[in-house]
């Protein structure tokens, strides 16, 4: 708990700072140190370090930010970094889509250095920025659409469908509909073409947003039940869960060893079998014994393989 009060107070301090040098004052590093109650090198580390990514100058012993870089629109040091971290993220999707999201990130940011760096593998969809728009709006509106699908076993074919969300898993994009006999289908966006939005609407299950909040990846099930997958987490592996859990994700019990035991509901295996097989051999399947024999009978088939 220490060490979360801790940031709060830094980020505080911060965006009062931040929030003063924007209204022009000229800020001492020893009367902020005084009125913050630290010493004058934390201040000067605010400045140097914390601060450095936004155009502020010394002069003197006075500190400034540069005219013509006030943040006009952003109203605190949280908002600036909200908006550093989407830039990154639109960067890494690439083509017209992060060049359209770079220049409305550059309405609301005056300065072109971004202290923030992601690696996202998020697939280019700017070619279909037109398609995407016509379901946007049949998905707000609950139009039924017809469109040519093409799901890469069967020759392309129309079909018709009820838009509920676009959805992006492990970097790709989908559009999640209820086809003509109310089961949810998964459509790669980029096989999606020739929409066309019809004037019959439809009523969406509210049940679909928990599915998706529930889900771990695209694998996901609509009409299975879901059940549990009992892990056995190694010290390794349990870092990762406890920093960026599964969405069902429940630990039952950690070892002294660092190793944990947790539960993640699912509603297919493929939900968890790519999970485990990414983290071989730090996770270990407890229940149920079924997935544990796929996951082996793969194995062997790799180990085969390479012999």
């Amino acid at each position: 708990m220490g060490y979360k009060h801790d940031y709060d107070k830094i980020l505080t301090r911060l965006s009062i700072t931040l929030a003063r040098l924007n209204d022009g004052e000229a800020l001492s590093v020893k009367e902020l140190a005084q009125e913050f109650n630290v010493s004058t090198k934390t201040i000067q580390r605010d400045f140097n370090e914390r601060l450095s990514a936004f155009h502020i100058y010394q002069d003197g012993r006075k500190w400034k930010m540069q005219e013509g870089f006030a943040i006009e629109k952003t109203q605190s040091f949280k908002e600036q970094l909200v908006l550093d971290i989407m830039q990154k993220m639109t960067e890494s999707i690439g083509g017209n889509f992060a060049t359209t999201s770079a220049q409305l990130l550059a309405k609301l940011k005056n300065d072109e250095f971004n202290p923030i760096y992601t690696k996202l593998n998020i697939e280019d969809i700017s070619d279909k920025f037109d398609e995407i728009k016509l379901l946007e709006e049949t998905i707000k509106d609950k139009n039924i659409i017809s469109c040519l699908y093409d799901n890469e076993v069967d020759s392309p074919k129309t079909e018709i469908f009820k838009p509920l969300k676009i959805v992006n898993y492990e970097g790709f994009w989908y559009l999640v509909a209820l086809d003509e006999n109310d089961y949810v289908r998964k459509c790669y966006l980029k096989n999606i073409s020739n929409i066309k939005k019809t004037d019959e609407t439809f009523q969406s299950d509210t049940k679909l947003e928990v599915m998706l909040e529930n889900s771990i990846n695209i694998w996901f099930q609509s009409d299975r039940e879901p059940f549990e997958v009992k892990i056995l987490a190694s010290a390794v592996a349990s870092k990762y869960f406890k920093r960026r859990p599964l969405p069902t994700q429940v630990v039952e019990s950690i070892n002294e060893d660092g190793s944990m035991v947790l539960t993640i509901t699912i509603t297919y295996q493929m939900e968890i079998i790519p999970v485990i097989k990414y983290w071989i051999p730090h996770l270990k399947v407890l229940e149920p014994l079924w997935i544990k024999e796929l996951i082996d009978k793969d194995l062997n088939v790799y180990l085969n393989f390479n012999n």
